[in-house]
């Protein structure tokens, strides 16, 4: 039986994730500010409010390779990284709440899964969706159903993340630097 607990926290996610969609769709100039005002910090949690928001992805990618071009590349794809993997804990979360809900159902597809999740590689599956524009929250909630490691899921949302978010800063960074030197002599 679901406990009453698990289906208040299953709510409480929902719309918390609900407020941050709206907020993302309706302010995006208030978290431009943030960056603005806070800088690496304000990268930090723009990355954390988007990564918890699965419903409203947001095109942090934009946000990510203009601050490259502004701000230190290195320390802007660090901030960005950190931000989005604990955001991801929000997938997890309702992957573990979840489970509660269909386990009773599909009970021996989920022991199944789990265990070739664990066997072949579930660590390099979540860095290469973090890493790349695949969809991770879906990942993230699958690990939550599975009772992947909790520990292990950050790790490797971490590293995928930083590596994303490295590229895109890096790549606002020369490519912003290319676009102004090509257009430079018309100047």
């Amino acid at each position: 039986m679901i406990s009453k607990k698990w289906i208040l926290a299953t709510i409480m996610m929902i719309i918390v994730v609900l407020i941050f969609g709206w907020l993302f769709l309706n302010n995006q100039k208030f978290f431009m500010s943030l960056i603005e005002t806070y800088g690496y910090f304000g990268i930090f949690l723009v990355n954390l409010i988007e990564a918890s928001t699965i419903i409203f992805p947001f095109g942090f990618a934009l946000i990510i390779f203009a601050s490259g071009a502004i701000l230190n590349p290195f320390f802007v794809g660090l901030s960005a990284g950190l931000g989005a993997a604990i955001g991801e804990f929000t997938g997890y979360a309702i992957g573990l709440g979840g489970r509660k809900v269909i386990e009773k159902k599909w009970k021996k597809d989920i022991k199944k899964t789990e265990k070739l999740f664990q066997k072949y590689g579930g660590f390099l599956v979540i860095v290469l969706f973090a890493a790349t524009p695949l969809p991770d929250d879906v990942v993230g909630i699958l690990g939550g159903t599975l009772k992947y490691p909790l520990k292990k899921f950050f790790i490797a949302s971490l590293i995928g993340k930083i590596i994303l978010n490295l590229a895109l800063a890096y790549g606002g960074f020369y490519g912003i630097n290319w676009v102004l030197s090509v257009f430079s002599p018309f100047s």
